[in-house]
């Protein structure tokens, strides 16, 4: 670990370590509201709602242990009527047992919402309607840790909101806008807002909500991914300008790929996750599931190679989705992540299972996973159903179910 720090003081050399400059009014007002937000994460987690699964008398929990070798799955609720019946629930999580898997990432933050009771975001509509007091992902937890598997809940949407969400309308000022003026960019299908990293009320909501998931049901950890972002397109807003006016004494340039323009904002998202890891008790872990470092850098100023270095978060998951092994097996020899398993902490491949027409047969999913298997990776599927249900492919699920129980003995 100290290897890591000591790579991570190099890297930032004569730069300063938040991103944050006290000048002027901005930064003195920035410095009140970070006390706030050191304060807030001092707070417990609001109490569980009286119908959680969890709440009262619970089953005995066997302890996860840190597995030596991570073989994990993403679970989320769409598509996919995982979430809203208890039974599917417990028994997805018993065949993932039996087949092997020991750690669970279920999607916790999506489009806005959230899938418990919270004081920062509105309830998933559709839970909301069909049982609000079923609380997935504490019944999911429960069904898991009795069996001994880690459940590190999946931060997805990270600093990404829908166009028409509430704390878009009621927080402009926390808005990232591009050079045009224009506040959203498509994804999914759908306009999507991005909330400003630098901005210290985006910072103390975001440290809130996922100090909330964290402490609800003795989950393991949090996941964030490529969402956990700030858009190199991003950052001419009032807000930003003003901020990098008071730090440097310039402009931001028009140019947004302009090197130092695109160092400095990722410092601010960088400070975000310090934040974040101080906030969060030990030994909660962080994971972080980014893209290829070129492209999480690039468009998105996700430096994990720093973050990792930096000791900011403790696992990382890199996406590699190639649909056939010739190209997952070049993606495997991208510069950053051979080097990443010099640095002190897992290091896992995230392999596409399965989604709507792309579902590799499980003869070359096998292919993909022994393979990382051999370069000293653990593996994370995307997704559930992609594993023997919705998208089960062409041997169908209980082929693909036994095959992965061999593949992970």
């Amino acid at each position: 670990m100290f290897a890591r720090s000591l790579a991570a003081c190099l890297l930032l050399a004569g730069l300063p370590c938040l991103g944050l400059g006290p000048l002027q009014s901005l930064a003195q007002t920035q410095t009140q509201t970070q006390v706030q937000t050191q304060a807030l994460a001092l707070m417990p987690p609001p109490p569980l709602p009286a119908e959680s699964p969890v709440a009262g008398p619970r089953p005995a929990r066997v302890t996860p242990r840190m597995p030596s070798r991570r073989i994990g799955v993403w679970l989320t609720n769409s598509p996919s009527p995982l979430y809203y019946d208890a039974g599917r629930i417990e028994r997805a999580v018993a065949e993932l047992a039996a087949a092997g898997f020991n750690t669970l990432y279920p999607n916790v933050w999506s489009r806005g919402t959230t899938f418990h009771r919270s004081r920062y975001a509105p309830m998933e509509p559709a839970l909301a309607q069909a049982n609000p007091g079923l609380d997935p992902i504490c019944r999911m937890a429960d069904a898991a840790h009795r069996r001994g598997l880690q459940v590190i809940p999946w931060f997805e949407y990270g600093l990404m909101e829908p166009a028409g969400a509430q704390v878009v309308r009621d927080n402009p000022e926390w808005v990232l806008q591009q050079r045009d003026g224009s506040t959203t960019m498509v994804l999914h299908g759908k306009p999507m807002a991005w909330l400003n990293p630098a901005h210290p009320g985006v910072r103390q909501r975001f440290i809130g909500l996922v100090r909330e998931i964290v402490g609800r049901c003795g989950l393991d950890g949090i996941q964030l991914d490529d969402h956990f972002a700030w858009p190199v397109q991003f950052g001419y807003d009032a807000y930003t300008r003003e901020l990098y006016r008071a730090q440097t004494g310039l402009e931001p340039p028009e140019d947004f790929t302009d090197r130092s323009w695109m160092r400095w904002r990722r410092q601010q998202l960088t400070a975000l996750l310090r934040e974040l890891r101080r906030a969060l008790p030990r030994p909660t872990v962080i994971s972080l599931s980014p893209g290829p470092f070129r492209s999480a850098y690039n468009l998105w100023l996700q430096d994990w190679e720093l973050w990792a270095l930096g000791e900011l978060i403790d696992d990382l998951v890199i996406q590699n989705y190639a649909y056939s092994l010739a190209g997952f097996a070049k993606d495997l020899n991208q510069p950053a992540l051979v080097k990443a398993q010099g640095w002190g902490l897992p290091v896992e491949i995230g392999i596409l299972a399965g989604f709507g027409g792309r579902t590799p047969a499980i003869d070359v999913l096998s292919d993909k996973v022994r393979l990382s298997f051999e370069r000293g990776h653990g593996v994370i599927y995307f997704y559930w159903e992609g594993l023997w249900g919705l998208h089960a492919g062409p041997e169908g699920g209980p082929a693909r179910q036994a095959a992965f129980g061999r593949l992970h003995r």
